[in-house]
Formats: structure tokens, sequence, C-alpha cells
């Protein structure tokens, strides 16, 4: 089991952030660079939680949201054709007092099977960082999102 965890600060609120996060509508890939669209299908929706297909190059796993917490959203692996055990993702937001917001991001990789132990060993010894400059990327895609459309 592999858990990488850092940490960027952003200009978007958690409100923003969540927002993100939770647009599950065509253009997502746009926004988070590990997926793309032609993957992504909701099972179920509701105003806290969803059922979602979604990844990339081959690597496809359904989640289950939780927001319900408005400066925290869970993402646990329900289904993958990689992922197991206790994958998953974890995004807590903490406001500063500076209008900005601290994002914390936790990510476990749990192999399911020969292509997701090795998986997730590479990403245990080098995907930190790959998943730090996507994340930066996301993090400026949303932020110019929100600027873009006047909430920022």
């Amino acid at each position: 089991m592999t858990t990488i965890h850092f940490t960027e600060t952003t200009t978007a609120t958690p409100q923003q952030f969540v927002a993100a996060l939770t647009d599950f509508g065509p253009g997502r890939s746009k926004i988070w660079g590990n997926t793309d669209d032609g993957y992504l299908k909701v099972h179920d929706e509701s105003p806290s939680t969803a059922d979602v297909t979604e990844g990339s190059g081959g690597v496809w796993e359904r989640l289950h949201y939780d927001w319900s917490d408005p400066n925290r959203v869970v993402m646990t692996t329900t289904d993958s054709n990689v992922w197991g055990g206790n994958s998953g993702h974890t995004y807590t937001f903490k406001e500063r007092g500076d209008g900005r917001t601290d994002v914390d991001v936790v990510i476990v990789r749990e192999g399911k099977n020969l292509k997701g132990r090795a998986l997730a060993a590479l990403l245990g010894t080098g995907g930190k960082r790959v998943l730090e400059k996507r994340f930066e990327a996301t993090v400026h895609a949303i932020e110019a999102r929100d600027s873009d459309t006047g909430t920022a």
C-alpha cells in the first residue's frame, strides 16, 4: 500500500474547491488532469454524495464521494481494475487568515492485482512529485475558472 500526502495553497475558497471536485459535467478533464471524460460515468448523486466511475490511460476506479463536511471531501474506491483495499483520496480544506486556503491531499493506493501493485510501487518511489505537479495545475485551473466566472 502506498500513501502520498502533500499540501497546496490556493486563492480558491473551500466551497469553490468542493464545487470543482464535485462537478461531474463535461470538461472535467480540463480541471482534473488524471481524468478522461470518456471514462466518466455518474451512477448516483445526492446533495452531498456521489457514486462515480472515472479514470484515464487504461486505469479506472469507481468512487464514493462524500462532501457532507464542508471542509473535507472523502473519495473511497469501491471498484477498480487495479485499485482495491483502502484505496481512495481525501481532500481537507483549511481557510487561512490571509484569504487563501490550504488544501491537504492524501492519496492511498493499494494494488489489487499485479498491475495495481506495480503502479502503487511506482507512485511510492517517484509518483509523489508527478502527482503534486498535476495537482498544482488543477489548483491553477480552479483559480482561473473561478476568476473567469467572477466568483473568486
